[in-house]
């Protein structure tokens, strides 16, 4: 059965196997679908039943899927939780443009694209200050 999903579409999966690229799952309990492991920011275990999304519907009829909703979606939801951890750290946090990708996913669990963009959004509403050695609460 071929697969109707559009780009952004949200889909039930089931994590299934690892392969090279990353993890297969089940979308919808019909079709599979990848998730790419430079777009994985969380710990995935075969089985785990969690909500996900369409990236794409490749033009051989397979699925790319992602974990969270993308850019201003996830920029908005990011936000808060960048603040939080900016509160937690007396107002200080020592990441930056110029950050390692695996720094930033380590530390504060998102994509480097995700938290450069959440920077600047905020940068942007006067929230924030960006020092040479990393950002701070205004």
């Amino acid at each position: 059965m071929a697969a109707e999903y559009q780009q952004g579409d949200k889909v039930k999966l089931i994590i299934g196997g690892k392969t090279d690229l990353g993890f297969k799952a089940i979308v919808n309990d019909l079709h599979w679908g990848l998730l790419y492991d430079n777009e994985i920011f969380q710990p995935l275990r075969i089985g785990k039943k969690m909500d996900g999304y369409i990236k794409q519907v490749r033009e051989d009829g397979r699925l790319d899927l992602l974990l969270t909703r993308g850019s201003k979606n996830t920029v908005n939801s990011f936000a808060d939780k960048l603040l939080d951890q900016l509160e937690k750290n007396n107002g200080f946090i020592p990441l930056h443009d110029k950050s390692a990708p695996e720094l930033i996913q380590r530390r504060l669990g998102v994509s480097k694209k995700t938290f450069k963009a959440t920077v600047g959004n905020l940068l942007k509403n006067g929230k924030l200050i960006i020092e040479k050695e990393g950002i701070r609460l205004k």
